[in-house]
């Protein structure tokens, strides 16, 4: 158990930095001092400080807060590597690690996504309290600093580099926050209302608080005894069955379950409703294959675009979650290969110029960097844009016809596609039989065996005879009807390879490039959240209902040659959780006799609007 631990703190840590390696250099470069930073309400926050042993000049201060642990703990104890990368880590920086409010060796109590308290008075206290509190000790009393301060972070840390801006201390002047949570109700644990059943196991990192200051896992993982993912939540049934697993003593597993709606809970959490008239410079950086936050990144960078005047730009790569932090030379997602020493790239020359401009520089936004640095998934190159989404684009409506057709013409044909919903035999998210903790692979995993199910519907068009890039934001408008009084749409965007194209070194030994179904895109939408998710209404059997679902961002060129797909369907397990497709009030509630099998109607008026680029 200790192992499985100690496994996932470098899941979640090493995300923040690269791979760890047997090098010295940090030891050899740099003194560590641990303090303890008292906050305005008393509570002190452990911190570690790596400061460059030559003290002939100053530096600025790199700062990341984490959940996650600042280990190793013990002034003697070294990271073999330290901050975004390892260009900045050489290239003269102090870099200070913070545990945050009630985690490992903090004192406080944690509070899962603390709300934003705006206009504190007194000893009030959220996160953006205390990261101010926390740079104002640091430029006052870290020698040999020159008083400016950049923060950054990846995942829960990304969530705390952006609430670095809230509230912001005059010294801080740059922040990058990377596949940042915007939103818990529709990041990680939720897509729009729907739960993400393959996530549950890391309640147990979230949900279990500690009465004092420790350097040692204080929770543990349940004990599953499978790597049969699918046939473990296949075999529990309805979600109130793992109450097994986590008792009363872990918050959030109760919290999930005490508000299965977009209430005031959810919402106070949400950071992005708060992003306004910001300072400090901003890079957002994201993947575009990141399984956890895709959504957080896109409605930052969008958010403070809008409401603020500040230097605000964005980078998405052909990255999972947090691959730009390592140093792979082939980069790819499952069994798609991207290309080389894309992440180093990145590293050296957008995340290093942009940190070195605002804390060593002029910082006067004269960067030489793109607003919009975005990596086009189908043609496997970088474009950079003056804004994102560019404006040389154009909305292009695919109309869903019968016959398994994609066509940009509508008919007036006034016909439906149906399936049969099987609580007992859903989709399969993954062919893969293993037990992951949070999934990675399946954003560009070949969808071909989900074509071949009875219960998926395939709309397809003619092979291209033209490239077609796609570069913003995709609107499913399905139009539908159900037996049942709740159920579950999920839409994906399919690039059909040709028959002759070749594999990579990636590909898995039972698969072939030829006619590969790569996911480029999918969404869900519990449905029962069509029109309000604080208000969640059933359907009325077999009458028709709008159900339309924003699918994030993508840059991704279908090729001549190629085929543009999309698949409908209405289970996707255990990447989320089983609609009993009978309405009750909190589906985390749910008994097995709610379970029903449903037949769905997908009419031939549903559409997908994508935004193309114009030739």
């Amino acid at each position: 158990m200790k192992k499985l631990i100690l496994s996932i703190l470098v899941i979640f840590v090493v995300t923040g930095t690269k791979a760890q390696t047997d090098d010295s250099y940090v030891q050899d470069n740099f003194n560590k001092t641990e303090v303890y930073i008292t906050m305005r309400d008393g509570v002190k926050l452990f911190t570690s400080i790596y400061a460059p042993k030559d003290t002939s000049k100053t530096y600025p201060i790199l700062f990341q807060r984490t959940p996650y642990s600042c280990r190793p703990y013990g002034e003697d104890q070294f990271r073999s590597k330290i901050g975004p990368n390892e260009f900045l880590m050489k290239d003269g920086y102090i870099i200070v690690y913070q545990d945050v409010r009630g985690r490992w060796n903090s004192e406080g109590v944690y509070d899962n996504m603390r709300a934003y308290i705006p206009n504190k008075k007194g000893k009030q206290i959220d996160e953006a309290s205390d990261t101010y509190d926390s740079i104002d000790w640091l430029v006052k009393n870290i020698p040999n600093n020159n008083g400016r301060v950049g923060t950054w972070g990846i995942s829960y840390p990304g969530f705390y580099a952006t609430y670095s801006l809230l509230d912001a201390h005059p010294a801080l002047k740059a922040s990058s926050p990377q596949a940042c949570i915007g939103d818990f109700f529709f990041d990680d644990f939720h897509h729009n209302g729907a739960y993400l059943l393959s996530y549950w196991r890391a309640t147990a990192v979230f949900g279990y608080e500690k009465s004092k200051p420790t350097t040692e896992p204080w929770y543990n993982f349940p004990d599953l005894g499978t790597e049969d993912q699918y046939q473990f939540f296949l075999d529990v049934g309805p979600l109130s069955n793992l109450d097994k697993y986590y008792k009363e003593d872990n918050v959030f597993w109760q919290q999930l379950k005490d508000h299965p709606n977009y209430d005031e809970f959810w919402r106070s959490r949400g950071i992005i409703q708060h992003l306004k008239d910001i300072k400090p410079a901003v890079m957002v950086v994201g993947g575009l294959f990141d399984a956890e936050d895709l959504y957080g990144p896109f409605e930052t960078y969008e958010k403070i675009e809008e409401r603020s005047n500040n230097y605000n730009t964005v980078v998405f790569g052909p990255w999972s979650h947090g691959d730009w932090a390592r140093n792979n030379e082939r980069q790819a997602i499952g069994n798609v290969y991207f290309g080389d020493n894309i992440s180093e790239d990145f590293q050296k020359n957008i995340e290093t110029p942009f940190f070195n401009h605002f804390l060593k520089g002029d910082a006067n936004g004269d960067t030489k960097l793109p607003e919009a640095y975005m990596f086009d998934t189908g043609t496997r190159e970088w474009k950079s844009y003056s804004e994102w989404p560019p404006k040389n684009t154009e909305t292009k409506t695919y109309w869903l016809q019968n016959n398994q057709r994609l066509n940009e013409r509508a008919e007036r044909s006034y016909t439906f596609e149906e399936f049969v919903s099987d609580a007992k035999k859903p989709v399969p998210y993954s062919e893969d039989i293993k037990m992951v903790f949070t999934p990675r692979k399946y954003m560009t995993d070949d969808q071909r065996f989900a074509a071949r199910r009875p219960d998926v519907l395939v709309f397809e068009t003619p092979v291209l005879t033209e490239d077609i890039t796609m570069a913003g934001d995709i609107l499913a408008k399905l139009n539908v009807a159900t037996t049942g009084t709740d159920a579950d749409w999920i839409v994906k965007v399919i690039d059909v390879y040709p028959p002759n194209a070749e594999d990579y070194e990636e590909t898995q030994d039972y698969l072939k490039m030829g006619n590969y179904h790569m996911m480029v895109r999918s969404e869900v939408m519990r449905g029962r959240f069509r029109n309000s998710f604080s208000k969640p209404e059933p359907f009325v059997p077999n009458e028709k209902a709008a159900v339309q679902i924003k699918l994030q961002d993508i840059h991704h060129t279908f090729k001549k040659g190629h085929k543009i797909q999309i698949q409908v369907q209405s289970t996707w397990f255990p990447l989320i959780d089983l609609n009993p497709q009978t309405f009750v009030p909190n589906i985390f509630a749910a008994e097995a006799s709610h379970f029903t099998k449903q037949t769905h109607k997908v009419f031939n008026d549903s559409s997908v609007e994508f935004t193309v680029l114009k030739p």
